[in-house]
């Protein structure tokens, strides 16, 4: 992999050193020689990279974070340690037909140390941490170029030389302030990303740690070192499934003794087949909007599109101005014809990439020769698993998937600004253009970091950007409805659907809304339609079955929540609506045993325990009442809607005392709720405590002047206080 691997002293190598010194001092009017010492570049490095994403540190969980981290169980304490590693990266089942299969138990487990130590969903966090792994990654990338650019040359004492400290401290700032890294960095998520780099890159300097051992005569540490580098593979594959690619980068080296090449098989052989029996065989499941061009018919029109969903990968690398959190969805339109002007970009692309394969492979400057191989090795290989070239991917173009490649990119840039350094007079224009692209991704990632803060900047930063992405107007519309902004928020779900006329997410949530305005016709037909397009979409169904309710259509109604739970067997909330239309038909053992399976699958579910109670207590059932109430609050012992009806039913049952205790707990947990100090008066009112029925009446008919029923028995305490009044005279 990595050539000139003797002592620096041996008189046969002095050529190529003296090239590499030639080279970096093509760049010696770019970067100055104060920073050049190892530690002084490392921290100019490492502090560049966190000012340059310094303000996403106190954003919220934004887009995927939700899935992977507020609503993934295995983050909890409660979770056993030993289900991250049958789980996938967003805590469903890896045997699930649901899974993703992104199976990655390492950042998962980083994931739950946060929540620890954080003592919650604290998101501060999460954030420092992801800050501080992209600073400490670009640090090492110092090192990482120090090889890639000067080669491993030793001194006679066995210290490498930093033979390109120029190229290599240029290269590190250029990975350090890139835009696309945003994605990373920014979100949560990308800790996957990080952590995969970070031990990507400790295994490929194990590698080349093992060529220097290896040049020991009796010496056995090399093979130690090629097992450590397998072993940091593993360990980056465990973090995201790109850390496999590492092992390839070791086939790079014309000439590597067969030994450390068959370790390198096996090992990565083995990692394969351990992974394979931990996941299963089956593949994830796409759908056609995740990656359109993976469905095409044609294999012309999936080749050209995957070649041109390259060449974005490759602007987005060399021009990262217009940054999207997700580019599928109607964002890149299917190229259909050979006549659509968008060929040129990926003509283009190939027309680069043969040009530095030709020069990788044929020129007589091996140095060139190697530079250009390791640089085009870290821009292709890490990229491979993203290239739909092996197996189908669930997105069209991600920035995330750049971290590793923009590696070889920073190479290949860095070693042109050098080539072409020394070609011209004009040396202070290259050094103005080098400091005006650092200065600019500078600025491009402190303003990226600002729209990563929150989800609706996040969200509208990709208006301009993807105007034809229904998914970007879904998430608006999505932002906008949990703010309580109905009407705007109907306003982007209509322009999802029209973008996407099979976008069934955008149908349900639109459908959910017009059926809280009481707009249940056009609901019906859009949940309809949504199940029809995606006869096994639960929550549709269980939607359509609520709306079918409100329509008094009951058997409709029915059939749609059942058939909700046939493809969602374990669904409390479907459980629980199934029990309120079985309530309005009055088929009461019905309605409890719908309720009490919601509450088998979710044993906190406060509304289906509510409903029991008060269907029991409304029933004369008063001691099964009593019992579901005491094992409710045993559940949830804080739930004051719980103490409440159990209050109401130790009352009915003359247990004063008790059901005092339990309103005034409740009512200390929320004091503005009228009928809880209503129902309290009543409590006294009948065991006689009548100066304070009527105090606890007034507070509840000030927070509630038109209780109709709380009025009228005031208006009895009163009377019979004034009877017993006149009596006293």
């Amino acid at each position: 992999m990595i050539p000139n691997q003797h002592n620096a002293g041996a008189g046969s190598h002095q050529p190529a050193v003296f090239r590499m010194a030639v080279l970096d001092t093509d760049l010696d009017h770019i970067l100055p020689s104060s920073v050049l010492p190892p530690f002084w570049a490392k921290l100019v490095v490492g502090s560049v990279a966190i000012v340059c994403f310094a303000r996403s540190y106190d954003g919220d969980f934004v887009f995927d974070d939700s899935e992977a981290i507020v609503n993934n169980k295995d983050l909890q304490a409660e979770t056993p340690l030993g289900d991250l590693w049958h789980h996938d990266f967003w805590g469903s089942r890896l045997s699930s037909n649901t899974s993703h299969k992104s199976y990655r138990p390492l950042t998962v487990l980083t994931f739950r140390i946060n929540y620890y130590l954080s003592g919650g969903f604290h998101p501060v966090g999460f954030h420092v941490v992801n800050i501080l792994l992209h600073s400490g990654i670009s640090v090492l990338m110092v090192d990482v170029f120090s090889v890639l650019f000067g080669g491993l040359q030793y001194t006679s004492k066995g210290r490498r030389l930093h033979l390109a400290p120029r190229a290599s401290l240029l290269a590190a700032l250029l990975f350090a302030v890139h835009p696309v890294h945003t994605e990373c960095v920014a979100g949560v998520v990308g800790r996957a990303d990080l952590l995969c780099a970070l031990f990507f890159l400790l295994s490929f300097l194990g590698y080349c740690k093992a060529f220097r051992e290896s040049n020991k005569e009796g010496a056995h540490s090399s093979t130690f070192w090629v097992l450590l580098s397998i072993f940091l593979g593993a360990v980056a594959m465990l973090c995201k499934e790109q850390g496999i690619t590492v092992l390839n980068l070791g086939m790079l080296r014309n000439g590597g003794l067969l030994f450390r090449m068959t370790l390198l098989t096996s090992g990565g052989a083995g990692m394969l087949y351990v992974r394979w029996r931990i996941m299963g065989t089956g593949p994830p499941a796409f759908t056609e909007v995740d990656n359109p061009a993976s469905f095409a018919d044609s294999m012309l029109v999936r080749a050209v599109n995957y070649n041109y969903y390259y060449s974005l990968n490759a602007w987005l690398l060399l021009c990262p101005w217009w940054l999207c959190f997700d580019w599928s969805m109607g964002c890149i339109p299917l190229i259909k014809s050979i006549s659509d002007w968008r060929v040129i970009a990926l003509a283009a692309l190939w027309f680069c990439l043969i040009g530095l394969i030709c020069q990788a492979l044929c020129s007589e400057d091996g140095h060139k020769r190697r530079i250009l191989t390791l640089g085009l090795g870290f821009l292709v290989i890490p990229f491979l698993p993203a290239s739909n070239l092996f197996f189908r991917v669930g997105f069209v173009v991600a920035e995330r998937v750049l971290y590793l490649p923009s590696v070889g990119y920073c190479v290949l840039l860095t070693f042109g600004f050098g080539a072409l350094s020394k070609h011209t007079k004009k040396k202070k224009l290259i050094a103005a253009v080098v400091l005006g692209i650092l200065f600019i991704n500078t600025l491009r990632c402190v303003l990226r970091s600002g729209e990563w803060r929150s989800e609706e900047q996040l969200f509208r930063s990709a208006l301009s950007v993807c105007p034809l992405n229904a998914k970007v107007h879904y998430n608006i519309g999505k932002n906008l409805a949990d703010k309580g902004n109905q009407t705007a928020a109907i306003r982007y779900y209509r322009e999802a659907v029209r973008l996407n006329p099979k976008y069934v997410h955008a149908m349900n949530n639109l459908g959910n809304i017009l059926k809280e305005r009481n707009e249940l016709q056009e609901a019906e037909e859009l949940l309809s339609l949504a199940v029809q397009i995606q006869p096994d979409f639960a929550a549709a169904w269980m939607n359509l079955g609520i709306v079918q309710n409100s329509l008094k259509r009951f058997e409709a109604a029915e059939q749609s929540y059942r058939t909700a739970i046939k493809h969602r067997r374990k669904y409390p909330d479907c459980y629980y609506n199934l029990g309120r239309l079985y309530a309005d038909l009055n088929r009461h053992v019905d309605a409890l045993n719908a309720w009490r399976n919601a509450t088998v699958l979710k044993p906190e579910h406060s509304l289906a325990w509510n409903n029991m109670i008060i269907l029991l207590d409304n029933t004369g059932n008063l001691a099964q009442a009593e019992a579901v109430g005491r094992e409710a609050l045993e559940l949830i012992p804080n739930d004051h809607s719980l103490m409440f009806s159990l209050a109401n039913v130790l009352g009915k049952s003359q247990k004063y005392k008790e059901s005092e205790a339990l309103f005034l707990k409740a009512i200390k947990a929320n004091p503005n709720a009228a009928s809880y100090h209503g129902n309290l008066a009543v409590l006294y009112h009948r065991w006689g405590h009548l100066d304070l029925a009527k105090k606890h009446y007034e507070i509840s008919l000030q927070l509630d002047p038109t209780a109709s029923g709380t009025k009228e028995n005031y208006g009895l305490l009163r009377r019979k206080l004034e009877l017993m009044q006149k009596k006293a005279v």
